[in-house]
């Protein structure tokens, strides 16, 4: 029997696992909303025609859920299709050493520094060396192709910059990797030894042995990724696929008998997918290590895309690209979005008459008082 929604009956299933006052409140939240999802729990608007009826449901929002994220990012990259101008960008991705994962699975708020930390280094490194100010969008990233916790940075940014000195725009700056390396690795072993030293980095190491490890990491060489200068539409496509989204895909999760689970995970090494089982617990124990911390956001903006920037240089850097600033677009409806992707009309009966809306259902508290009891 295929199970439409393989992750909802897992989490259904281990709800006593999660679902208790040891876990985290922002993990609960959000784990109830992806069982909650697309279901009368949350309600529903209802639409009709002479001849048929239909429930839609509501969503849950959440960034943990498969189906919300979908649209979510959607959304997003319409937004900045448009926010952003037409010019080259480049991707840039932020790694750090394997000794550091412990310390940030450990500390997850110290996460939320990290992507000021990464754009800080590259704007640093660009004034020194052209003098420029660059646009930078950041999305932080948790797991690897194997569901593992390998926090990482990827970023977009222009591949040019307004000089300070002439107010020109320079259309194309050349991105050292050496040293925007040594640049992100000055920054990173910084911030973690001004935490230990504050004694705000909990381990179960003690502070010389943190900061010896600090200084072997940064004698060595660290792995960044600089991409080729490519469109728009492609970064936007490409750093998309990492916002507002869980660690996994719906459709490489497959349930083997009762408490069992096969997941398609990603060898980025080898450029290869690969078939690993888990128990249902430990499957659960791998997601929710990459549930987002309440208030956290997905992408953060620098440079001249911080606000502070845009409310006064905005206008000036169109101008000086000799292109006009687009309208904010209209958001896509749940209608037009299902018909993008799927290419069929949800509003549609039977006979192809258009249904209208004519009511709503309130959320039904009974089933979700159902499923705290891991019924499905």
């Amino acid at each position: 029997m295929i199970i439409q929604h393989p992750l909802r009956q897992i989490l259904i299933e281990t709800r006593p696992q999660w679902d208790h006052e040891g876990i985290p409140a922002n993990i609960r939240d959000n784990l109830r909303k992806v069982i909650e999802c697309g279901t009368i729990a949350l309600g529903a608007e209802v639409y009709a025609s002479s001849t048929e009826s239909k429930l839609v449901f509501h969503t849950c929002k959440s960034r943990f859920c498969t189906s919300c994220g979908q649209r979510a990012t959607e959304d997003w990259q319409q937004d900045m299709e448009v926010i952003l101008p037409d010019m080259l960008y480049m991707g840039i991705t932020l790694t750090m050493p394997a000794e550091f994962r412990p310390m940030f699975q450990q500390n997850k708020h110290l996460l939320r520094d990290i992507p000021a930390m990464g754009a800080e280094a590259i704007m640093q490194w660009a004034k020194a060396r052209y003098g420029v100010r660059l646009l930078i969008v950041v999305v932080q990233q948790t797991y690897g192709g194997f569901l593992n916790f390998v926090p990482h940075l990827h970023l977009m940014v222009s591949a040019g910059g307004l000089h300070g000195a002439t107010n020109r725009w320079i259309r194309h700056i050349r991105f050292h990797q050496a040293e925007l390396m040594r640049a992100w690795r000055y920054a990173l072993v910084a911030y973690l030894a001004e935490a230990v030293k504050r004694n705000v980095l909990k381990c179960d190491l003690s502070s010389k042995q943190l900061l010896s490890i600090l200084e072997a990491q940064y004698r060595r060489e660290w792995n960044i990724f600089i991409s080729r200068a490519g469109s728009k539409a492609y970064r936007l496509g490409h750093d998309g696929r990492y916002i507002r989204r869980p660690p996994i895909a719906q459709h490489r999760l497959k349930r083997i008998g009762n408490d069992h689970v096969e997941y398609k995970v990603k060898d980025t090494r080898n450029e290869k997918f690969a078939l690993k089982q888990y128990t249902n617990v430990e499957f659960l124990d791998i997601l929710i290590q990459h549930v987002p911390e309440r208030g956290r956001h997905a992408m953060r903006y620098f440079g001249l895309l911080s606000p502070r920037s845009k409310a006064k240089l905005w206008s000036g850097i169109f101008v000086l690209l000799n292109q006009r600033k687009r309208e904010h677009p209209r958001r896509r409806s749940w209608r037009s979005l299902l018909i993008k992707t799927f290419g069929t009309d949800p509003l549609l009966d039977r006979n192809g008459d258009l249904m209208q809306w004519v009511g709503r259902r309130p959320p039904l508290l009974a089933w979700s008082r159902k499923h705290e009891h891991g019924y499905p």
